[in-house]
């Protein structure tokens, strides 16, 4: 399985869920100096999930500080009538989850008509089948490796088999696997062998509060990834 299909680019994507609110700006270009790919958006609305973190203003607010792919991450319901916001207001992913709606393929055409890459989540609770109907309009899966709803919680095992089985399922398509969910230096290598290559680290990028430990941090997780699928560098 892992031989038949070539790799896609490693990228890390620091949650901002884990950054010090109070000066938010700050810590978007200090993880894009510090080594970030991807800026990944956690956006909860105290209703498909329990917690509310904040939304296309916030976003909004943020882009000119980084010109990082905006990886936006909807754990919201109903989506639809969101998604032309988030699309204003700079996000370059739009991911909705599988369980948020009825019409999952109507979700994920409209992310496409606003241009945007248009990715899919699943609960960990969520078997893979929910979404293989729609594994052509889509350019992410993401896999959720805790229960969606706060940060800092505890990577289920289980994930990583869910991310080999995804893999035999997208049978080579160009679409990235990106995990969310107790990701670190720990727990990455597992999932990068299975098959996974996006990487949603919160706590585990912004724990020391600094440049230095933000990029010892991205970079302690990149190189246990890189090393579990054969890149070492």
């Amino acid at each position: 399985m892992s031989q038949s299909f070539a790799p896609r680019p490693l990228v890390i994507a620091p949650s901002i869920l884990a950054a010090d609110y109070a000066k938010l700006g700050e810590e978007v270009r200090t993880v894009d100096q510090a080594g970030a790919d991807w800026m990944h958006l956690d956006v909860m609305d105290g209703h498909f999930v329990p917690n509310i973190s904040y939304g296309p203003d916030v976003i909004k607010a943020l882009r000119p500080h980084t010109k990082k792919i905006f990886d936006a991450h909807l754990m919201i319901a109903p989506v639809d009538p969101y998604l032309e916001a988030f699309a204003k207001a700079g996000c370059d992913h739009i991911t909705v989850h599988a369980e948020a709606g009825p019409h999952l393929h109507r979700s994920l055409q409209a992310i496409r008509a606003l241009g945007k890459k248009a990715g899919v989540s699943l609960n960990p609770g969520t078997p893979l089948s929910a979404i293989e109907y729609v594994l052509d309009l889509v350019d992410l899966v993401l896999v959720m490796s805790v229960n969606p709803g706060f940060g800092g919680q505890a990577f289920i095992p289980s994930a990583i088999d869910k991310v080999a089985n995804l893999r035999a399922m997208l049978a080579g398509r160009p679409v990235d696997i990106e995990v969310d969910g107790g990701v670190s230096a720990a727990t990455v290598g597992a999932l990068a062998a299975a098959g996974a290559n996006a990487f949603v680290a919160g706590s585990a990028v912004f724990k020391g509060g600094t440049m230095e430990s933000y990029k010892a941090n991205i970079d302690g997780i990149r190189g246990e990834a890189l090393k579990a699928r054969g890149e070492m560098v």
